[in-house]
């Protein structure tokens, strides 16, 4: 049973810690944004051209930069309702608290909760904004770091 254990381990961290090696570097970045309450988006329809077109939010670069790097991860998971109604997560304190709570056996919930907000700013833009000011974003990649470095040795 032991070697069971020791053997899941090591696969979870096999698999993780490649994609999690790539999203640590935007910890400084997901940090300082959560920090000063987000401000990775300002609205593009000033100076005028408000009157004759929509207007659409602009984002950080660097928001943008990390959002392709997940999405070219294995950390997308289509199938995050399932997560969420698997373990009872409604609202953004169970997210919080789910975030806290997760350790090796829980790094589907941690993706699951990464991959609602990843995928739901690619049609509600809002989704991106509140994943950095919650610190939805930070909080699951630190995690995630935390976890790989418990099981294996430090990364970044």
């Amino acid at each position: 049973m032991e070697h069971e254990d020791i053997e899941y381990r090591r696969q979870v961290v096999g698999t993780y810690k490649p994609d999690v090696e790539r999203l640590i570097r935007y910890l400084p970045w997901l940090e300082e944004k959560a920090a000063a309450g987000g401000g990775v988006s300002e609205m593009f329809g000033d100076n005028g051209i408000r009157e004759h077109s929509i207007t659409f939010p602009v984002y950080d670069g660097t928001l943008m930069s990390f959002i392709k790097e997940v999405q070219q991860t294995s950390l997308i998971d289509r199938n995050y309702p399932y997560i969420y109604s698997r373990y009872r997560i409604r609202t953004l304190q169970d997210e919080l608290k789910a975030i806290s709570r997760a350790d090796i056996r829980e790094m589907n919930v941690l993706k699951g909760i990464l991959s609602k907000y990843v995928l739901g700013g690619m049609t509600k833009g809002r989704m991106w904004t509140e994943a950095v000011t919650n610190r939805i974003f930070l909080d699951v990649v630190r995690r995630m770091k935390e976890i790989i470095e418990f099981w294996d040795k430090p990364i970044g």
